[in-house]
């Protein structure tokens, strides 16, 4: 029996125990992760996935349910757990299957020659990876970590008004970090890529990057507290974006969690600042014609040049606010409920370079790593406190690297006091592979060292 038959039974099924309105989601995937270790394969591991999720109305309430055996076996269970879930449903929040939108973008997450690249290519790769970092120095002590993974994903969703939709997506990644030594000094450098097109991996151009930034970091003291002008480089405005993208999520103002509510068509940041949520980008890893509802994604501007535009809603939120969902429902898995996720959310480049921002500055600190990230923050507050290590800057031009710092402030603040945004849109690992931005120079930002 095909996937669509299969959906098609179980709405049988549960319309014969007195449900209304139902929808399923088929989702299965593969994924593939190698590390090298001393020109050996150090951990290999194919794993394949596939689940099913269903919810339906049942008396008026949302019941859920979910399995892990997609056949006809499951049906029975499947009605019974829904059933349950939404007799004892306490929420007065209404949910509701959506019965499609009008038009879908059409979005080629799946690139076929990826399917083609066999495993003694990936492996062949992963090993020259490491082997390049080996060789560019002699202080090279170590490759910590060597890794090459890949993604294939597939959903089907269905509903009993009419709905049918498909997706298909994959994806690439590979990573390094090093260890270099002089005496008794060692630091780390870190590189990586996501990609759909393993033709675009450079072991070589990876292997410098992490190299050079562990080298750079050799000698790094601590500096003298006090206020700073800063610049946050690519990676970790990235990071800091994506540790508080809840504040934009409908969900969590309504609830009060983001001192964003009632913010709406309000200056809240600096007029040089414009966030995106972009589900149509080219190569985009969150990319998608329709959310976890089924309802179209839109291309947004969550704030424009300062001024907040819109929250991020699945139907539920949006119902409640009075607006339509911005498409931004989102399913974590099979086994999770209906949220609220960004898309590809990013800060929009400016035309400056980094080297162009450090020159403007007189005394300062460009920040290459952040950490503590899920400690060391309130998302709700926007207050962080971070162990962080980069460059002195001084006359614009780097002087020397530092660590043993940490620096202090506030999202809210930071996102009013940007100075000059970059041109160099760079965005995360898997993890976080949504979320990107450019290098921002900030006015000032409380540091703590020596």
């Amino acid at each position: 029996m095909n996937k669509s038959d299969l959906i098609q039974k179980i709405f049988e099924s549960g319309k014969n125990a007195g449900m209304t309105d139902m929808e399923a989601h088929i989702s299965s995937g593969r994924n593939l992760s190698l590390k090298v270790f001393n020109k050996e394969i150090d951990k290999y591991s194919v794993s394949e996935s596939e689940g099913l999720s269903f919810r339906g109305l049942y008396k008026g309430k949302m019941g859920y349910s979910y399995t892990e055996k997609v056949d006809e076996t499951s049906i029975d269970i499947i009605i019974k757990e829904a059933v349950e879930n939404a007799e004892i449903i306490d929420s007065d929040d209404e949910e509701y299957i959506f019965e499609g939108s009008n038009k879908y973008e059409e979005v080629n997450n799946y690139y076929p020659a990826l399917e083609k690249v066999n495993e003694t290519q990936k492996i062949e790769f992963t090993k020259k990876l490491e082997e390049e970092a080996l060789k560019l120095d002699s202080r090279v002590a170590a490759v910590q970590e060597c890794a090459y993974g890949d993604g294939y994903g597939e959903t089907i969703m269905k509903n009993t008004k009419g709905l049918e939709l498909q997706d298909k997506n994959n994806v690439a990644f590979a990573y390094i970090y090093v260890l270099v030594r002089e005496g008794e000094d060692s630091k780390s450098g870190f590189s990586y890529k996501v990609t759909n097109d393993f033709e675009s991996f450079n072991a070589a151009e990876m292997a410098e990057e992490a190299v050079n930034e562990a080298l750079s970091l050799l000698g790094a003291k601590s500096i003298k507290s006090g206020e700073y002008k800063v610049i946050l480089r690519n990676n970790t405005a990235a990071d800091l974006l994506e540790s508080f993208a809840g504040i934009f999520s409908a969900e969590k103002v309504q609830k009060d969690l983001s001192l964003l509510k009632g913010k709406i068509n309000e200056e809240i940041a600096c007029n040089k600042l414009t966030i995106i949520d972009d589900p149509f980008m080219k190569e985009g890893m969150a990319s998608n014609s329709f959310d976890g509802e089924g309802v179209a994604c839109k291309y947004k501007r969550i704030i424009d040049k300062g001024i907040l535009k819109t929250y991020l809603h699945n139907l539920k939120t949006a119902k409640k606010d009075g607006v339509e969902s911005t498409g931004n429902a989102s399913k974590s898995s099979y086994k999770a409920s209906v949220g609220v996720f960004p898309t590809n959310m990013y800060i929009e480049k400016g035309d400056k370079t980094l080297d162009e921002m450090i020159s403007t500055i007189d005394k300062g600190i460009l920040i290459v790593d952040l950490q503590g990230l899920h400690a060391g923050l309130n998302s709700v507050s926007g207050d962080f406190s971070l162990a962080a290590s980069g460059y002195e800057i001084e006359n614009g031009k780097i002087k020397r690297p530092i660590n043993q710092i940490t620096v202090a402030g506030n999202f809210f603040e930071v996102i009013k006091n940007i100075e000059e945004i970059g041109n160099d849109l760079k965005f995360g690992l898997p993890s976080n592979a949504y979320i990107g931005s450019p290098s921002l120079k900030i006015k000032s930002l409380s540091i703590a060292g020596e």
